[in-house]
């Protein structure tokens, strides 16, 4: 797995400008689930939650983990 990288996208809506006032909900979703977009490059990831963690992929940028 790689590091967490950084972010330029929003993990749970996939927007510009994660840390931006406007993604203030998305950021209290995150909290509870995993992202869903890559932080990278906003495509859409393949997400699997287990009882220990979570795991996403992105086509382009790898794995990331919990």
């Amino acid at each position: 797995m790689t590091t967490k990288p950084s972010c330029l996208y929003c993990g749970h809506c996939g927007g510009e400008g994660p840390t931006s006032d406007a993604h203030q909900g998305c950021r209290q979703r995150l909290a509870m689930e995993p992202p869903r977009f890559c932080p990278q490059c906003s495509r859409r990831m393949k997400v699997q939650v287990t009882p220990w963690g979570w795991t996403g992929e992105c086509s382009r940028h790898g794995s990331l983990g919990s």
